[in-house]
């Protein structure tokens, strides 16, 4: 029998700050326990009709017999499970994925990691379209499973790679476009951006709908870079993403002149910065004025919690000083737009993952004491870099698209006390089919 198109989600469970902030705000006055207050959730029912949000109630006494029974729907009763809108991936390497059994970085480090790199793609050639396409397509078909919507990946472009690399980002976002939105990232040196090869590469990113990124480096020549690059993105009107210091070194300071260099270049689109791993380890006085230089020039952060505490400070034979992670607490308090992502996905820099951004968000919360309160960190995999991809948050409100994920969880803690594999994603108001991809499919790429 095919599901209804027209029925009620009843007893849910929502973050306050995922719902409308009007509907919020008419709700005021309603009476929540102990248990939901401290968590921020908001206890209603959703109606939805023919794939859109038609209706959120409040959940009162009287709620059920006035406004929903009345109608003589279907009605699924979710138990006080939390409803979350479907997750935003800002920061991911699809290219890279599920490689590790092939080109495992057995010491763990930065530098084995990029070494695992070269290896797979350069020295043994391996990157060909049919290994590229289903590698990435299977870490697609885990995001879809877990309730996933939206994806940016960077994507490594050396001179013999990118055009085979760029074909395949092309089919896979025109297939996957009913079910996930993709966006794709250079990733090369940023000095390559001010030879001539570098320009008809900005080109080649414009072509491609994409956007310019790279690997900033505390060099000489590091604001020429800058400078060049934003010119190439004005004249093209892309945004930026760039990795930034991605070490614990406190002298590495490259966050604070890309801020510092989209202000000189009142540069106007969206820059991202992900990891800024060096902010935590550098005197607080030094720390402040590169936050307050990030806001001052609407520079969104992604944190990548998993992948930073897999290789930061990793040293043989000595248990790790640091998590990696960047400053979140104050970066968020300063007014920065922070999103936290999940980045690579069973390869050489992080060996582990499941393209789920609810693990993603448990582990973050844990790495950097998101808890206690949970406040409105739940946005940093939904909304808020669904803003930074320059999409639609997808808050619940009337009139959105009904795509979220029900948890049998009824508070914050029991949602990242177990995996919760057992959740129901919605698309479009359907349930979808959340079986995971069989690793045997990978097989004879990886010699398995």
């Amino acid at each position: 029998m095919p599901e209804p198109s027209h029925y009620w989600i009843v007893n849910v469970r929502i973050p306050d700050c995922l719902i409308d902030s009007s509907f919020r705000e008419q709700n005021l006055d309603l009476p929540l326990i102990p248990t939901l207050q401290r968590d921020r959730l908001f206890p209603c029912h959703l109606e939805i009709r023919d794939g859109q949000i038609a209706k959120v109630i409040a959940n009162s006494p009287d709620s059920i017999a006035n406004s929903i029974a009345l109608e003589s729907l279907p009605i699924i009763d979710a138990k006080q499970g939390m409803l979350i809108p479907c997750f935003s991936d800002l920061h991911t390497h699809l290219d890279k994925g599920h490689i590790w059994e092939r080109s495992p970085n057995l010491d763990g480090t930065f530098q084995g990691a990029l070494k695992g790199i070269y290896r797979d793609c350069t020295e043994q050639g391996n990157w060909s379209y049919d290994d590229l396409y289903r590698r990435m397509e299977f870490g697609l078909k885990c995001s879809y499973a877990h309730g996933t919507r939206a994806i940016r990946t960077h994507l490594d472009c050396p001179p013999h790679q990118f055009e085979t690399t760029f074909q395949v980002f092309r089919e896979l976002r025109e297939k996957w476009k009913e079910k996930i939105t993709l966006q794709a990232v250079s990733l090369v040196p940023l000095s390559f951006f001010v030879t001539p090869e570098g320009e008809k590469f900005a080109d080649a990113i414009a072509d491609l709908g994409g956007i310019i990124g790279g690997i900033a480096h505390m060099v000489p020549e590091f604001d020429q870079f800058l400078a060049r690059i934003m010119t190439l993105a004005i004249e093209r009107n892309l945004c930026l993403d760039f990795h930034t210091d991605e070490n614990n070194d406190p002298e590495s300071r490259t966050l604070y002149r890309v801020a510092a260099a989209a202000l000189k270049h009142d540069f106007k689109s969206q820059i991202v910065c992900g990891h800024c791993c060096s902010l935590a380890v550098q005197d607080e006085e030094t720390a402040n004025e590169t936050i307050a230089l990030v806001k001052a020039a609407n520079v969104g952060i992604v944190s990548l919690p998993m992948c930073n505490l897999y290789l930061q400070d990793r040293v043989a034979e000595r248990t790790p000083r640091w998590r990696g992670v960047t400053l979140v607490r104050e970066l968020d308090a300063a007014g920065v737009n922070v999103a936290i992502s999940s980045d690579n996905c069973r390869d050489p820099f992080y060996g582990f993952g499941d393209h789920d951004m609810l693990q993603v968000f448990t582990m973050g919360t844990k790495i950097s004491h998101l808890d206690t309160p949970y406040g409105n960190w739940i946005e940093s995999v939904t909304t808020r870099p669904a803003s930074l991809m320059g999409l639609p948050t997808g808050n619940i409100s009337v009139g959105q698209a009904a795509d979220f994920s029900l948890f049998k969880a009824r508070s914050y803690n029991e949602l990242l006390s177990r995996p919760q594999s057992d959740r129901l994603v919605f698309r479009n108001g359907m349930k979808i089919d959340t079986t995971l991809p069989d690793y045997a499919e990978l097989d004879d790429l990886i010699n398995f």
